[in-house]
């Protein structure tokens, strides 16, 4: 999904939408508890205002890619990786010096990876978004995506009843090249490597289409409206990515809060915490019996939603409808079951278990984007099947 700097009519009522952000981010600010959950509240904001001004998406990338339209959007992708993983280099190798815990996107590497990714890169085409893009979608305010974001977390509860069953899956623990071969070496490895994806679909791509990448230079009016280039969204991002890891001392993630939220919404409905391993852990039953607004990814994810709502208001284009064909609402059910599944069994999404996973040189973050491919090929195969309109 690529900008393209086609302006769009303004649709009355933004000042309002606009304002009530405005209203929402300061009350967020004077309401979060300590200096650090404010920070991440604002820093959630601005991820929303980036990922949507630059429609900075992963679904609509990997479609196009397969599709043979363009793949300037997964070049975008592997740009920020690659720039990311320049700068937690640093901090993981000399971030204890300074005082610095921190922790990478770490996770064991086997079958329950690889079958989660591959879940999950279906239910991006049918639910029409991925972890991040979900969220922005909702800001937006598009109503199918809601939709799958309800659902995403219905699954992705429903995952963590079964996580006993898929950790017994055959499989090794984490990988850290940054362990294996320095933190140097492993950076620069996975730089070459990137750079060199990035070169393979540049060369391969139509230079007819370059302009429509970017937006059109010298407006100022764009820095507030939009749209914003894929390659600005990219250095924007993982700028936010630093200071998500420095500031929440762990990197990017999103869909831990779904499984959280989803959770919170069944213990109201009467589900007994004590009944699951999962939820019965320190970790998890300490999380399920505080607020949402002491979890450090569901304040940035819901500053993703806000930051999400007040660009599509600078952009004059929030307008949300509630008509859904029949058809496309299944696929929302579906693949937000499949997401919210597919996620919790893959220890995270396309930010979380790939962006962060590979970041952090995690090689669960390499098996994670090798299973989510073919995943998402096959999704794009599905969407006519459900009315989705290429």
């Amino acid at each position: 999904m690529v900008a393209t700097g086609t302006p769009t009519p303004r649709r009355p009522g933004q000042r309002a939408v606009l304002a009530l952000g405005g209203v929402l981010a300061l009350a967020g600010v004077v309401t979060l508890q300590g200096p650090r959950l404010p920070l991440l509240w604002l820093v959630g904001i601005a991820l929303g205002v980036t990922l949507y001004h630059a429609a900075f998406g992963f679904t609509g990338a990997y479609r196009d890619l397969f599709l043979g339209r363009d793949s300037v959007g997964v070049q975008a992708q592997l740009a920020l990786v690659a720039l990311t993983t320049l700068l937690f280099a640093p901090l993981f190798a000399f971030g204890d010096r300074f005082g610095l815990e921190l922790y990478g996107a770490w996770a064991p590497v086997g079958w329950q990876v690889a079958i989660g990714a591959f879940l999950f890169g279906i239910g991006m085409q049918l639910g029409g978004g991925c972890g991040s893009g979900t969220l922005f979608g909702v800001g937006g305010g598009d109503a199918r995506t809601a939709v799958t974001l309800l659902f995403f977390c219905a699954g992705a509860f429903w995952a963590s009843l079964h996580m006993g069953f898929w950790q017994s899956l055959p499989g090794s623990d984490a990988v850290i090249l940054g362990h294996e071969l320095g933190w140097a070496v492993a950076a620069l490895l996975q730089v070459a490597l990137l750079v060199g994806l990035l070169w393979m679909l540049r060369r391969r791509r139509d230079p007819g289409r370059l302009g429509a990448a970017n937006p059109v230079a010298g407006d100022w009016r764009r820095l507030l409206s939009g749209p914003w280039s894929p390659w600005a969204g990219a250095l924007l991002l993982a700028l936010l990515a630093v200071a998500t890891l420095l500031l929440a001392g762990h990197p990017w993630t999103i869909t831990w809060a779904f499984a959280l939220w989803g959770a919170k919404a069944a213990s109201v409905l009467g589900w007994d915490p004590s009944t699951s391993a999962f939820w019965s852990a320190p970790f998890q039953s300490t999380a399920l019996a505080a607020s949402l607004f002491e979890d450090t990814t569901s304040v940035m994810n819901l500053g993703i939603v806000l930051g999400a709502l007040c660009a599509a208001a600078l952009a004059g284009r929030f307008a949300p409808s509630l008509r859904i064909g029949a058809r496309p609402l299944a696929a929302a059910v579906l693949g937000g079951l499949l997401l919210g599944y597919g996620a919790r069994i893959a220890f995270g999404c396309n930010i979380g278990a790939f962006f962060s996973g590979v970041a952090s040189t995690s090689l669960h973050g390499w098996l994670w984007i090798a299973c989510a491919l073919p995943g998402n090929w096959l999704g794009v195969r599905l969407r006519p099947h459900f009315g989705l309109v290429d």
